[in-house]
């Protein structure tokens, strides 16, 4: 079932950036001000710690079966029905998360960019670049990833330095006011879209890494960095914007671009950020659908997944147009269903495999050395 493709590490490691970053880079700064004010960076800091805990759970799991996938860990481990009822749901999750960005793309494109364009039509084109991407295969997105990664990292530092003039340090003040309980409560949607539903890269890894071994620091590197540049962003979006404007705006690390003007000349520079969060959404968004239709593929045992992209491809957009039917009810999900299903799928889940191996290791040895 396994198609015989490998990345590399540095590969895998790009793609854990720009899956981790994804939509965090645009959406969370402004839902660690509502809870944390002032000390959204504190949080930022604390989500991205108890992050790489929770990948480096992840990367503890997937070597007990260093050639198979998520998916095929838990057949293994449940047995074959109970596995793959776990399976579909996992997919189901990585699905719905699919259809949300796509949502979230056509929300800002049709919002800041393209404001007289549907949104369906801009989800159909997104869809349309998502299924091709996929149907390339790995090894084309990953190396697309590298390609871009540059992109992206050029683009982060020229915002970075335009907007440091604008920073007023006051904004931060008084630091560490907000309590703990508040504090914890808002790094957990970061711990959540950042680190939680990384679980989904456990399709990749680590069977189709050419060294699962050294790759796993990889994986940790590659949440670290992406966590660094969330509290970059987090940190400047107070400086600039202040709490309470951070807080208000859905899209404040866009509103933070606007803010960018050096001596009346370089300013309405908000595409660099509206290109930086695409780019980082798209692989997001590629990584989560690739983990649906190959996940699905293997439940059903088929030969190729191929197959299935163009009918998850439309099944995605029509979920896109859907999904939400206004910002408010968006918001509620958000903190309420879509945290609750990721703390299931991306937590319990992968916890309740380790107990399960824990109980079964002598009898699944065979079944180790053999992957």
């Amino acid at each position: 079932m396994l198609p015989n493709v490998k990345i590399n590490s540095y590969q895998f490691l790009v793609l854990v950036i720009l899956f981790t970053i994804g939509t965090s880079i645009l959406i969370v700064p402004s839902a660690l001000a509502s809870d944390s004010k002032q000390d959204a960076w504190i949080a930022a800091i604390f989500g991205t710690g108890i992050g790489l805990l929770i990948v480096w759970f992840f990367t503890k799991i997937s070597l007990f079966f260093p050639n198979l996938t998520f998916v095929q860990m838990n057949e293994t481990l449940f047995g074959k029905w109970l596995g793959k009822s776990f399976s579909f749901l996992f997919v189901c999750m990585t699905l719905l998360y699919t259809a949300i960005l796509l949502y979230n793309s056509g929300t800002f494109l049709t919002t800041h960019q393209m404001s007289n364009t549907p949104i369906a039509a801009t989800n159909i084109l997104m869809a349309g670049i998502l299924v091709m991407g996929v149907r390339l295969g790995l090894e084309t997105i990953a190396r697309s990833a590298e390609i871009f990664i540059g992109v992206f990292f050029l683009l982060f530092i020229i915002l970075v330095i335009f907007i440091v003039p604008q920073i007023q340090f006051e904004n931060l003040q008084p630091v560490w006011e907000v309590n703990i309980k508040s504090l914890a409560r808002s790094s957990l949607l970061l711990i959540v879209v950042s680190s939680v539903n990384a679980v989904s890269l456990l399709m990749i890894f680590p069977a189709f890494i050419n060294k699962p071994k050294s790759a796993q620091k990889y994986f940790l590197i590659g949440n670290l960095i992406a966590g660094i540049v969330i509290i970059i962003i987090t940190l400047l979006c107070i400086l600039v914007l202040g709490a309470d404007l951070t807080a208000r705006q859905m899209f404040p690390s866009y509103g933070l671009a606007k803010k960018i003007n050096i001596g009346n000349y370089i300013n309405r520079v908000e595409a660099l950020m509206g290109t930086l969060w695409i780019i980082s959404l798209y692989f997001k968004m590629v990584l989560y659908f690739y983990a649906s239709v190959y996940g699905l593929a293997q439940i059903f045992n088929l030969r190729d997944y191929r197959a299935l992209t163009y009918p998850l491809g439309m099944i995605v957009v029509i979920l896109s147009l859907i999904v939400y039917p206004n910002v408010v009810d968006q918001q509620k999900f958000e903190t309420t269903i879509g945290l609750y299903f990721s703390l299931t799928i991306g937590f319990l889940l992968p916890l309740l495999m380790v107990i399960v191996y824990a109980i079964r290791k002598k009898q699944l040895k065979k079944v180790t050395k053999a992957s």
